[in-house]
């Protein structure tokens, strides 16, 4: 891993763990001590990561303790993960109608099964971070807050994702296949938002569904754009007409023009557009 990388895991863990859709969760008895104690493991730890990191290089004892927390902060992430997506779809449902079927799945028994199961796996990866705090302490490490320096640039995502270092997204991707495939979907245009906090691997899961052999024999054209910050509408559809690769004479067209345009060249087609890197900031 590059110096700094195991880092910004432990920052996002402890982000994800503190955060207020996971709090929104009923967890079973003890199961909230545990997660608590996960965090603050977590947080020791990661104190002292950046004095780590530069050691490892001169120490083999060192690189081997980075590995096992390695580990075990991705099984701690992946914990977290699921909690992370249960609660934003508790929160989806609420929203809406829901079938007897749904309602029956989220009954305050199966919400206690999950609970349950999932109290397992954090006790479990907590014991696991006690055991690494321990043998931290033998190496004497010098605690910083100092971050690693990133240069500031403007995010920017791409279609392409190396399928064989992706782990346990398959029944995502199956999921929302089967409904872009779905030959009743009666609608026009088919939106399928994949939402949730930063870090949970949204824009792997729509890699791996650009990319999935289904997918690309079904759609024509396929596109992919990276939204970020701005969502500047005007500035979409001309990413959209250039990865068409129908650039316009005119960039000042207004936007009624290239709407119009893009109407036209994607008119009876059965395209599969992902727009990729929306942020919502609104929280109410």
């Amino acid at each position: 891993m590059a110096e700094g990388a195991l880092f910004d895991l432990a920052k996002k863990v402890l982000e994800v763990a503190g955060s207020l859709a996971l709090q929104e969760i009923k967890l079973a008895h003890g199961v909230k001590a545990d997660l608590e104690n996960l965090k603050s493991t977590v947080s020791t730890i990661k104190d002292v990561l950046l004095d780590a990191e530069k050691k490892a290089g001169d120490s083999v004892a060192v690189k081997g303790w980075l590995e096992k927390f390695k580990d075990v902060l991705h099984d701690a992430d992946d914990v977290l993960d699921d909690f992370s997506t249960e609660a934003l779809q508790r929160k989806i449902m609420a929203g809406n109608k829901m079938t007897k079927e749904v309602r029956i799945f989220f009954s305050s028994s199966n919400q206690l099964a999950f609970s349950l199961k999932m109290g397992h796996r954090i006790k479990a990866t907590r014991k696991r971070l006690d055991v690494i705090t321990n043998e931290m302490m033998k190496f004497s490490f010098i605690k910083g807050s100092i971050e690693p320096q990133v240069k500031n640039r403007d995010r920017e995502t791409y279609s392409f994702v190396p399928k064989d270092e992706v782990i346990g997204r398959e029944d995502d991707k199956q999921e929302i296949i089967k409904f872009l495939l779905h030959t009743n979907v009666e609608d026009n245009v088919s939106i399928i938002p994949i939402v949730g906090i930063g870090g949970l691997g949204k824009t792997t899961l729509a890699q791996l569904i650009y990319n999935d052999e289904n997918v690309k024999t079904h759609f024509e054209p396929k596109l992919w754009i990276c939204v970020s910050d701005n969502f500047d509408v005007k500035q979409i559809v001309k990413q959209i007409l250039e990865s068409l690769k129908l650039k316009e004479e005119s960039h000042e067209e207004n936007l009624d023009n290239l709407q119009n345009h893009l109407r036209e060249k994607l008119n009876g087609k059965k395209y599969f557009l992902v727009l990729d890197d929306v942020w919502n900031e609104d929280r109410d």
